[in-house]
C-alpha cells in the first residue's frame, strides 16, 4: 500500500511539473510571436484579449468626421480595457490604401479599420482594387449614421427642390460634392437619375472647400455632410433644401427628406463602422462588438454624436455585414449606370 501511494504521489508531482513546463513554453511562445494567450480567471471569464495595444486605421486624414469618431471610440476602449488604442491615419485613393493595409494585417484583432460608406462605393469605382471588400474583412459594428444635405448659399434665390433643379447653365445644373466617388457625389448622381435632370458634378477635395464655393455662389447647389454644414446653416450662411436619409435628421427636423419631396426610392444614409481582417477569431470579433456596444449605450457618447449631426447606432456583426454587402452591390450598379469608373 505504501509503495502504491508513493507511486501515485510521484505521478502527481510529475504531472504538475509537466503542466508548469508546458505553461512556461506557451507564455514564451506567445511573447515571442506577439500572439495572445488564452487565460481564464477564477470565474471562467476569458482574459486573453487584448494583451497589447490595438491600432485603429482611419482611411481619411485627421480632423474629418470618420477620424473624429475613431478617436472617440479609441478613448472609450482605452478606459474600458486599460489598454492603449492607437489611431493611425492612412488616407489616399479614396480610402483604398488604408483598407489594403488592414486587409493584409494579422487577423488577431489588433489592427482594425474605421471606414464609412465610401468603403462600399469604391469597388464600383476602382476596378483594380488589391483587396476584396467582401472577403478580406469581417465587419464588427456600425456605430453611426449621418445623411448628406442638399444646400444652397444664403444669397441664392432657391428655397425648394424644384427651384434648385432649375439653376441651369448650358442645359445642366452644376452641383458640388466632397469629392469623386464620395457618398455626396453619388447623392447627386442618384438625384439626376431619379428626376431625369442633367446634373454636372463639380468635385472638391473635401466638404470644406465645397462649402466655401457654395456659400460664395460659385456653384448653385451642393451635397455635403450634414455635420460639415450644420454651423453654417445655424448662422444663416447656408439654406438646407433636403436630406438624403430615409428619415428626417434629429438635428434638423424641419428639413424634409428627398423622398418626402417626391423623389421615389431615394435613400442614401452614410454609415460609419469598424472592421477587422478576415479570419479574425470569432471570439475576438464578439468581444470587440460587445465592447463597442457598451460604448454606444453611454449617454454622453450619444449626446456628443447627436450634437455633431450623427445618429448613434449599434448592430450585430451579421447586421453590419448585410448593410455593407448590400451597399457594395447597390453602389456598383449605380456607378455602372452613370459611368463612374477609375482605372
Amino acid at each position: 500500500m505504501k509503495t502504491q501511494a508513493f507511486r501515485i504521489g510521484l505521478m502527481v508531482v510529475l504531472l504538475s511539473l509537466i503542466t508548469a513546463l508546458a505553461w512556461r513554453v506557451d507564455v514564451r511562445a506567445a511573447a515571442a510571436t506577439g500572439q495572445s494567450l488564452d487565460v481564464k480567471g477564477s470565474a471562467g471569464v476569458e482574459q486573453s484579449f487584448p494583451v497589447k495595444p490595438i491600432t485603429i486605421v482611419v482611411t481619411f486624414p485627421p480632423g474629418g468626421g470618420t477620424d473624429l469618431l475613431a478617436r472617440k471610440l479609441a478613448l472609450e476602449l482605452e478606459k474600458q480595457w486599460q489598454t492603449p488604442i492607437i489611431v493611425e491615419n492612412k488616407p489616399g485613393a479614396s480610402g483604398n490604401i488604408g483598407s489594403r493595409y488592414v486587409a493584409e494585417s494579422a487577423a488577431d484583432g489588433y489592427t482594425l479599420l474605421m471606414v464609412n460608406s465610401s468603403f462600399a462605393i469604391n469597388p464600383g469605382v476602382y476596378k483594380q482594387l488589391d483587396f476584396d471588400p467582401k472577403k478580406d474583412f469581417v465587419p464588427i459594428m456600425n456605430v453611426a449614421w449621418i445623411p448628406s444635405l442638399l444646400v444652397v448659399g444664403e444669397q441664392s434665390p432657391v428655397s425648394n427642390l424644384a427651384q434648385a433643379l432649375q439653376q441651369k447653365q448650358a442645359g445642366s445644373v452644376a452641383f458640388a460634392s466632397c469629392g469623386n466617388g464620395t457618398p455626396q457625389h453619388l447623392a447627386g448622381e442618384m438625384l439626376a437619375e431619379r428626376t431625369g435632370e442633367r446634373l454636372l458634378h463639380i468635385p472638391y477635395k473635401g466638404c470644406a472647400p465645397a462649402l466655401t464655393d457654395i456659400m460664395a455662389s460659385q456653384v448653385p447647389i451642393g451635397f455635403v455632410t450634414i455635420s460639415s454644414a450644420m454651423s453654417f446653416v445655424q448662422s444663416g450662411k447656408l439654406k438646407p433644401i433636403a436630406v438624403t436619409s430615409p428619415q428626417r435628421s434629429p438635428i434638423m427636423p424641419e428639413v424634409p427628406t428627398l423622398m418626402e419631396l417626391g423623389i421615389e426610392d431615394y435613400e442614401l444614409d452614410q454609415w460609419h463602422g469598424l472592421l477587422a481582417p478576415a479570419n479574425t477569431p470569432d471570439a475576438v470579433v464578439t468581444q470587440l462588438n460587445q465592447a463597442l456596444s457598451k460604448i454606444m449605450q453611454q449617454e454622453h457618447i450619444q449626446t456628443e454624436l447627436k450634437g455633431l449631426g450623427y445618429t448613434p447606432a449599434q448592430s450585430t456583426v451579421q447586421e453590419f455585414t448585410q448593410i455593407i454587402h448590400a451597399d457594395i452591390d447597390r453602389f456598383a450598379n449605380l456607378t455602372h449606370r452613370v459611368g463612374l469608373e477609375v482605372n
